[in-house]
């Protein structure tokens, strides 16, 4: 059975993939920082039938990343480990000149250095594995400049090019990047708390990173839109 470690697996993206992945017969260990929603979350996943071990911390802690691959190890292994823990730096987000200096090292220290610890970990597992996966989850911020977005964007960016770079040194395992895309999330919610335009579910966006899955392109940077786009 194949299994998955995904961060910030509690609500949003995270907790739609696993749902998806559950629903394909992945065993999953699910991690986020609110015991509470990251339980609900991991029993309503489980009715699949799979088997989901719910790990609750905050990934910047390394005992943490360390009892996020062992409950894998306990499952049998590592196929896929997804990134998708992230933080803002300012809660709503603001100019550069405004920017708390702090809340852009939480920002890099969740979104890079974290990130990059797990893989670190991880590799001995991933390299086991018959297609052992990494997925960072991205921005368009990473790549267009946006108002207010520096802070943020600047952190995926440095998180795009860890994932390039890991390609290049690890051409046995798929890295990809995914941009998903504006999503209706609490993440983009405490972003920008007065935009209450509709935006997609991250439900809308799975298929995507589904596709991928099916299809093992190489490994490079992708976005929700376009891996959703080419499979109509």
């Amino acid at each position: 059975m194949a299994v998955a470690v995904i961060t910030g697996a509690s609500k949003g993206l995270g907790r739609a993939l696993a749902a998806a992945l559950a629903e394909r017969g992945w065993d999953l260990v699910l991690g986020a920082r609110t015991a509470d929603v990251l339980e609900k979350s991991a029993h309503d996943i489980g009715a699949h039938g799979t088997r989901v071990v719910a790990v609750t911390g905050d990934v910047t802690d390394t005992r943490h990343r360390t009892e996020l691959l062992a409950a894998a190890r306990g499952l049998g292994g590592l196929d896929l480990l997804v990134s998708n823990a992230s933080a803002l730096g300012a809660e709503p987000l603001v100019r550069l000149d405004a920017l708390p200096l702090q809340g852009l090292r939480a920002a890099l220290e969740t979104n890079v250095v974290a990130a990059l610890g797990l893989v670190q970990e991880a590799l001995p597992l991933l390299r086991a594995a018959e297609a052992g996966t990494v997925i960072t989850v991205s921005s368009d911020a990473a790549a267009e400049a946006y108002e207010t977005w520096g802070g943020y964007g600047a952190s995926k960016a440095a998180l795009d090019h860890l994932a390039a770079v890991l390609a290049v040194e690890e051409p046995e395992l798929r890295v990809w990047t995914v941009d998903p895309g504006d999503m209706q999330t609490d993440l983009y919610a405490a972003a920008v708390p007065a935009d209450d335009d509709p935006r997609p579910s991250p439900e809308s966006v799975v298929p995507g990173f589904l596709r991928l899955l099916d299809e093992r392109p190489v490994s490079g940077r992708y976005t929700a839109p376009d891996l959703l786009g080419a499979s109509r």
